[in-house]
């Protein structure tokens, strides 16, 4: 599986619009290469530079198999109805939805994007946090992909 972005290539700088500096919209995503048995996808981007621990910046679940990309600035709403009613769980900054980068001032800050085909949707209950959407999805992953973008505030 593969996971790309018409906003960034894979290990490049993320746009400002997609950051808390500019607009804080999610980015544009697609995947390819999807196995068979894919039922669902979920997403997790988080961020292993922040100080003291990952921080997660974005939570999503649920997202039917025939769903393949997500376009730039997906709404900050509980239930993406127009993606087959997929969920978007609770970041670190204890909203729904995208929470774009937001590093202090400094070094530059990786990004991972994780996209997670799953053999059947993860069961969580709404509102969920990455250690929720991991839990339920053990045992369920049939392939991941990953993008990784880079920010840095000067």
């Amino acid at each position: 599986m593969k996971l790309t972005s018409s906003a960034f290539a894979d290990g490049e700088r993320i746009p400002v619009k997609h950051t808390c500096d500019g607009d804080d919209l999610s980015p544009p995503l697609t995947w390819t290469g999807v196995p068979a048995g894919t039922k669902s996808f979920a997403i997790i981007c988080d961020d292993p530079d922040a100080p003291g621990k990952t921080w997660v910046h974005w939570v999503v679940y649920g997202l039917p198999a025939e769903v393949r990309s997500l376009p730039e600035g997906v709404a900050a709403l509980e239930v993406l109805h127009k993606y087959g009613g997929a969920e978007q769980g609770i970041n670190d900054s204890s909203s729904v939805g995208y929470g774009g980068p937001c590093p202090p001032r400094g070094k530059p800050h990786r990004y991972y994007f994780k996209l997670y085909a799953l053999k059947e949707p993860p069961e969580v209950e709404a509102g969920a946090t990455k250690a929720d959407l991991e839990r339920a999805m053990a045992g369920k992953i049939v392939d991941q992909a990953q993008l990784m973008g880079m920010y840095q505030r000067k």
